[in-house]
């Protein structure tokens, strides 16, 4: 994997200062780089690779100076070096993941001179205004651009947010990218690249958590290590979306659904009963049934067979390695 300083974005793409309430050098110094190598016997390593490299924003809560950043950069994390726009590199550790909103805490463990960013709310946007998408490395790594979207995001990997922040033009490199409005308040988090369609049209974007999710949880992560909720039952299946059917694209090795038998290329019809048509309506389906732990009831199609099966559900993180102590 190569380096984030390999590259450079358009100086056209490339903020600018006109209009910005805040100074714009002051906003990419909040912005780190993470290198994260991960367990090569990890869950996720076949998944998101054991080395990763993206962007986190130096966030404060009370008097402490945190890194936020998009979970999947820091799952199951043997180690993780942040560096900032100096060049200056410390160790970090990964303090917590939200798995509903994919957020991620980092803990410096040295100290770093980046000042944190201001926390504002997602709520303030509307389509098309005016955003800056920041990544680790100054302006030749940021760029401007408006909000195009904001809708339900429903991922392949057992994930769904009520509502999702949606950018154009897309950054090329979009983990843990900051997004951050003309008056400098912190709005969200880049998660993903994606292909959106408005008016029949098909261009790309990226996708990012809107930093109100943060909020209700920051303190629980911080102390806890993971927010206090109840943890969703989880299946260990990806799916995609066919027509009107909710397909099974991919199990987990030894998942809940692996052991209860689904395969691949097996038509999910209903869950607990009720139809399924989507993937929201499945997701949302398997939530239903209770807490991590409770069984789901599918009925599936296997080529012209039907199916009933019962799939012991489990918790997501119960699959994850921990990070070690510091």
């Amino acid at each position: 994997m190569g380096l984030i300083e390999d590259w450079q974005l358009p100086p056209e793409l490339r903020p600018r200062q006109r209009g910005v309430q805040v100074d714009l050098e002051s906003v990419y110094r909040s912005v780190v780089q993470l290198h994260t190598e991960a367990s090569e016997d990890g869950y996720t390593a076949s998944i998101l690779g054991t080395e990763r490299l993206g962007s986190g924003v130096m966030i404060r809560s009370a008097e402490r100076k945190l890194v936020l950043t998009i979970g999947y950069l820091i799952t199951e994390a043997e180690s993780i070096w942040l560096t900032d726009c100096d060049g200056n590199v410390v160790e970090a550790y990964p303090l917590a993941i939200d798995q509903v909103s994919g957020l991620g805490l980092v803990q410096p463990l040295g100290p770093l001179d980046v000042p944190a960013l201001e926390r504002g709310s997602a709520s303030s946007l509307t389509i098309g205004d005016r955003v800056l998408v920041i990544g680790h490395g100054g302006a030749r790594h940021s760029l401007e651009g408006h909000l195009i979207a904001r809708r339900e995001f429903a991922g392949y990997w057992e994930y769904l947010l009520d509502e999702a922040l949606f950018t154009a033009p897309p950054h090329p490199q979009w983990g843990g990218t900051a997004l951050v409005a003309v008056d400098g308040l912190l709005l969200g988090i880049g998660s993903l690249f994606v292909q959106e369609s408005l008016a029949q049209e098909s261009f790309d974007a990226n996708m990012f958590v809107p930093i109100d999710l943060l909020e209700p949880v920051l303190a629980d992560m911080i102390e806890l290590g993971h927010p206090r909720r109840t943890p969703r039952p989880w299946l260990g299946i990806y799916t995609a979306e066919q027509a009107d059917h909710v397909v099974v694209a991919g199990l987990t090795r030894d998942g809940p659904a692996h052991r209860a038998g689904l395969k691949l290329g097996d038509v999910i019809v209903e869950v607990a009963g009720q139809p399924v048509h989507s993937l929201p309506q499945f997701l949302r389906g398997i939530w239903s049934t209770g807490a991590a732990g409770a069984d789901v009831p599918l009925t599936l199609t296997r080529g012209r067979e039907s199916l009933y099966l019962l799939v012991h559900s489990a918790s997501r993180d119960d699959f994850l390695k921990k990070p070690m102590q510091h």
